[in-house]
């Protein structure tokens, strides 16, 4: 079984905390009282007790023993079920590490689901606690600290990749082409922020429409915090998309870069392979076995040497002057 730690708040000021699970329905018997139960790495046996006394849907629990859910709002008839992910990015390593955050929301009631502790909620507890007057508007006021912390996160990992992706970019433009080990470096960046954009849009689109259509989560009193929360996600999924948009760049600058290389290289080489063909074809058509003017004279020596030097110059110079020397 997983740990378990539980909440109760009267008109928004701590009243009870760590009573049983099973003692839930009793602090809910107060009108007003709201509960919080935070499950961290719970198994089935742990949602026994919960299921019929909250009225927990059988798929959402099963949504939320299961990993790799996608963020997300689910509209159930006693309650809502969120997934969403706390992100941290590990640069060194170009590792995108989430944890998945997925909450039970009723009307004075809020079960949150933790997949590991890499995401802790003293921060989330001690805004709720700091700020009475605003937690006493009701559950959607828990969610919104939570998720306004977990997008907090996010701002954190986009700065992140901007600062990697403006150091990199002076590289690119470099005379020295990027090495192996660099090129799968920006591989694993690309695929980090692909990941990350895949966590943030879904997130957007649910929160998009829990703003937008009236419900008692989202009340008047609350809503222009819900509508800052929604911003931000807007922000970051901007931001990333920005940020995708200079990966690609990036990377066509380099392919762009590497075949204008290749082509100076290629221009290079071809004008030292012609430079070097005019010698050979002087002292080639010279060391025929036939009789030619000069043949077994000094004069002739001293003119093939001057028309080699003559054609390897002019060719020299003609291709210094269009830049391929």
């Amino acid at each position: 079984m997983g740990h378990v730690r539980t909440r109760a708040y009267r008109d928004g000021v701590l009243a009870d905390e760590d009573f049983p699970v099973a003692a839930v329905s009793e602090r809910l018997a107060d009108a007003h009282t709201i509960v919080w139960v935070d499950f961290l790495a719970p198994d089935a046996a742990d949602f026994a007790g919960l299921t019929d006394e909250l009225g927990l849907h059988a798929l959402a629990i099963e949504d939320a023993l299961e990993p790799h859910q996608r963020s997300k709002i689910d509209h159930y008839p006693s309650h809502l079920f969120l997934s969403s992910h706390a992100v941290r990015f590990d640069v060194d390593q170009r590792r995108l590490d989430k944890t998945e955050i997925d909450a039970f929301v009723g009307d004075r009631w809020l079960v949150t689901v933790r997949a590991d502790d890499k995401f802790a909620m003293d921060d989330v507890v001690k805004r709720w606690d700091s700020d009475t007057a605003l937690t006493a508007e009701g559950v959607g006021v828990l969610v919104y600290a939570l998720l306004d912390d977990i997008v907090d996160g996010y701002f954190a990992v986009t700065d992140q990749f901007d600062t990697y992706y403006e150091n990199i970019s002076d590289s690119v433009f470099a005379d020295r082409p990027l090495r192996p080990d660099q090129q799968r470096e920006w591989f694993d960046m690309r695929r980090a922020l692909s990941q990350f954009n895949r966590l943030v849009l879904p997130l957007r689109e649910a929160l998009s429409g829990l703003v937008r259509h009236e419900h008692a989560l989202v009340n008047a009193a609350v809503l222009p915090y819900w509508q800052d929360l929604y911003d931000h996600v807007v922000v970051v999924s901007e931001t990333t998309a920005g940020l995708r948009d200079i990966a690609s760049s990036l990377v066509d600058a380099n392919l762009a870069l590497r075949d204008y290389r290749q082509n100076q290289v290629m221009k290079t080489v071809s004008s030292w392979a012609a430079i070097v063909a005019a010698p050979t074809l002087v002292t080639g058509y010279y060391g025929m076995n036939v009789p030619f003017p000069g043949s077994g004279e000094t004069w002739g020596v001293i003119a093939s040497a001057i028309i080699i030097l003559a054609i390897s110059l002019g060719l020299y110079v003609l291709f210094r002057r269009r830049g391929w020397l």
